[in-house]
């Protein structure tokens, strides 16, 4: 039961962790995390496994993870060519970016216009620290800007604006992180249906070779105990490329 609750307080400590360097940039001090895990009572080797997993998280301690040590050669060829077209737009200061933000706050659309464009740059710096993910760079870029297009509508409820871009910033991250999380989702399916194909053509080879013939979709389903509709369902996703069945091309 202790080693249970031991568990249950390092993936809330994690958690936390995770959370309160998101909310710095990625980044978290040593003593942040001396202080998050003293409860745990870790050893110094228990605390290098934990630091090992916040560098895949791609979470520095102490000092910012390089993100182009994930980035493609593709990933840094758009980033500087999206970057080089940022430069066009007009150098917005920290007080004008404050002024921005009042306005749009007010729901100035000038200034919501503005204040977009003057986040686009964040974005772009935001979308390299989920460089090497699982998504390429501009999508993530694509992502986080639809959010920014959304979050500059929906600063009235905030009262100053620090909460506001703090606000924005959580936005497209979160937007970000979701689309990660949604490609990764999809993957996994993508690999559950390509596991469930190869198992059918498995099972259709055995028959096949036993009957020395093509089998029938009937035939499959009598012996394996599937169902019509899953195994045509299987031979139209592989492209009818089950050749060990009847109505697929041969191998």
């Amino acid at each position: 039961m202790a080693e249970q609750n031991q568990e249950i307080l390092f993936a809330k400590t994690l958690e936390s962790v995770k959370k309160t360097a998101k909310d710095q940039g990625n980044v978290i001090t040593r003593e942040q995390l001396d202080t998050a895990f003293a409860p745990l009572h870790f050893e110094a080797q228990q605390m290098e496994l934990v630091y090992d997993y916040l560098k895949k998280q791609r979470i520095g301690v102490e000092e910012a993870v390089n993100p182009e040590e994930y980035m493609t050669p593709e990933d840094v060829n758009y980033l500087d060519s999206y970057l080089k077209e940022l430069e066009a737009l007009p150098e917005v200061t920290e007080g004008e970016l404050e002024a921005l933000t009042l306005s749009a706050m007010a729901k100035d659309r000038k200034s919501m216009h503005r204040l977009t464009e003057a986040f686009l740059p964040r974005v772009a710096e935001i979308a390299r620290l989920y460089a090497g993910q699982g998504a390429f760079l501009e999508d993530l870029i694509g992502e986080g800007n639809v959010a920014l297009s959304v979050g500059v509508t929906m600063l009235d409820a905030m009262e100053h604006a620090a909460e506001a871009q703090g606000m924005l910033v959580k936005m497209i991250m979160d937007a970000m992180e979701d689309y990660i999380a949604s490609l990764k989702d999809q993957r996994e399916e993508n690999q559950k249906v390509a596991d469930q194909i190869n198992v059918i053509m498995d099972q259709a080879r055995e028959l096949s070779e036993s009957l020395m013939r093509k089998v029938t979709v009937e035939e499959l389903a009598s012996e394996t105990g599937r169902s019509e509709d899953e195994i045509r369902d299987a031979m139209r996703i592989s492209g009818y490329k089950i050749g060990y069945l009847e109505g697929c091309e041969d191998q």
